[in-house]
């Protein structure tokens, strides 16, 4: 059986007293060679010179209660017992310089006694294994266990052995991953690597985080999440305060910003707090940053390095500390070179930026997206609405397709469901009601049904025999189009455009019927390749 060594430091105020009375109080060192099942048989007791002689006497009632046991004294003067880089510095230099012998000692490391920054750095010694034992806690009898001498506990730092603490660290980064994803499963690599890259940002930054992006794609939404994922860990107190800056124009943009006092110009018959002062302690969300004016930029920029504004008519600084989270759906390095935006403002929130892609950079992310829609609705509304099998994937032909444009991203999503929800008899989307609101949304895409039929019909046909469609045929023969274009041949294309119907069929020449379909308006395969195809 291999030895026991027990590594602790000497408590000047803890393992203290000369007389007998000392016998009466509980002392730390001495009470880990007293327990029956606890064998010692060496303690290496680290002392300060100055504490000599109560080392002394420690060793020898150390003897008196546990006769086996060995003590060695090992001086280490760190000077302030309070100096965390002294204390580590020394308990580092003895952890080197000492003759582990792990094959036949068992090493445990005391962290009862000495100061709180000493026990912290023989934790740290003993994680990092530069001290290879297990940490022995210690603590006093009760008022029942006055004749023993009190409690120990081993505890053991490889934490490989605990999985379940270390399972639980895993589910809760999954579950901030999927909060931050609204609960959304979503599918494209590239948009979760983003969304775990935040999350640590997050969770371990307070700069500026500035979210790019086009309109819809996301933003606002990602950005309140940011803030109550924050909350929840308890990393903010504050408000979440939003505003989108395309809204502040002219001089109401700085009272709204940094407010004002009373009488400060023409009508502040009261003085106004400010966006930024609403925000302290929490997180000022600025959507559209590119939009404010190049005055409110300066303030903005001085508000962010100093924590501290003027508000408009004021003679003294008010102080405001905040987390920016900043949106835009513009470039604003080009706004920079045209002198729009400053640029000391922009370095200042771009050293975390996040580029959030459209909707139809994402296509496999549509249907876990319909989704959530569904059940947003039926949160808003208290109906719960289903697609039926013919209509979702009628639905995700069209929203994977080249032919949906998602101009405004998950806002045009939003609306497609909200719409088809609302219409749906009996609370079941089906495929009619679906392919009305394709028809709706080509001709918001298209500018309104003025323009139709138009874009690739035009080019296929020529504008003027365009023009001569009904509206029904030009909206059918835009879609046939669109979904041409994404395949190399007729039987491909056929069997995109006929899938539901060539179920029913004993035999199926889709490209037969296809080729028949777009004889009836003088179309051939080769007029719909795209030009230099």
């Amino acid at each position: 059986m291999n030895r026991r060594v027990v590594i602790g430091l000497l408590g000047p105020a803890l393992d203290g007293g000369q007389d007998a009375d000392r016998w009466v109080s509980w002392r730390p060192t001495v009470s880990v060679c007293q327990h029956e099942d606890l064998l010692v048989d060496r303690f290496e007791l680290i002392r300060q010179p100055r504490h000599r002689s109560l080392a002394d006497l420690v060793t020898a009632d150390i003897r008196a209660v546990s006769p086996e046991t060995e003590v060695i004294q090992r001086d280490i003067d760190w000077g302030d017992p309070w100096d965390f880089e002294d204390v580590f510095g020394s308990l580092h230099d003895f952890a080197r310089g000492y003759a582990f012998d792990p094959e036949r000692e068992e090493y445990l490391v005391h962290i009862t006694t000495g100061t709180h920054v000493a026990q912290i750095c023989l934790f740290l010694l003993t994680e990092s294994r530069h001290l290879p034992g297990k940490l022995l806690q210690t603590s006093p009898p009760t008022r029942r266990q006055r004749d023993r001498p009190g409690e120990y506990r081993i505890i053991d730092l490889d934490l490989s052995r605990y999985d379940r603490l270390a399972s639980r660290f895993s589910l809760e980064h999954r579950e901030s991953l999927t909060f931050l994803k609204s609960g959304i499963d979503t599918r494209n690599p590239m948009f979760n690597a983003m969304i775990e890259q935040i999350e640590r940002v997050a969770l371990r930054s307070a700069e500026p985080i500035l979210l790019m992006g086009p309109t819809g794609a996301g933003k606002s939404r990602l950005a309140r999440q940011l803030y109550e994922l924050k909350l929840a860990r308890k990393l903010i107190t504050g408000p979440f305060v939003e505003v989108n800056s395309a809204t502040l124009r002219g001089d109401a943009a700085m009272s709204t910003l940094f407010g004002h006092t009373k009488g400060a110009f023409t009508g502040a018959v009261q003085a106004r707090t400010g966006l930024l002062r609403q925000a302290d302690g929490g997180v000022l969300f600025l959507d559209e940053i590119g939009d404010l004016g190049l005055e409110e930029q300066a303030m903005l920029l001085h508000a962010l390095e100093q924590k501290r504004f003027w508000p408009v008519g004021a003679d003294q600084e008010i102080r405001s500390d905040f987390q920016l989270l900043a949106g835009t759906n513009r470039d604003l390095y080009a706004d920079v070179g045209a002198g729009r935006f400053r640029d000391d403002l922009l370095a200042r929130i771009s050293l975390w930026t996040f580029r959030l892609p459209g909707l139809r950079s994402r296509p496999e992310d549509i249907e876990p997206n319909i989704e959530y829609e569904l059940e947003d609705y039926a949160r808003r509304t208290g109906r719960r609405v289903t697609l039926n099998w013919e209509a979702r994937a009628r639905f995700l032909q069209f929203a994977q397709s080249e032919s949906a444009l998602w101009t405004n991203n998950f806002r045009d999503l939003n609306g497609a469901i909200t719409r088809m929800a609302t219409l749906a008899p009996g609370g079941r989307i089906a495929v009619e009601t679906v392919n009305e609101e394709l028809e709706r949304l080509r001709s918001i895409w298209r500018g309104g049904a003025d323009d139709l039929p138009a874009g690739l019909i035009a080019e296929v046909l020529g504008p003027e025999a365009a023009t001569m469609l009904d509206r029904f045929d030009a909206v059918q023969l835009a879609d046939v189009l669109a979904v041409c274009r994404q395949y190399g041949s007729l039987s491909e294309a056929g069997r995109a455009l006929f899938a539901a119907s060539r179920r029913r069929r004993k035999t199926t020449n889709d490209a037969d019927r296809l080729r028949k379909y777009l004889a009836r308006f003088g179309v051939r395969w080769t007029d719909i390749r795209p030009r230099g195809d």
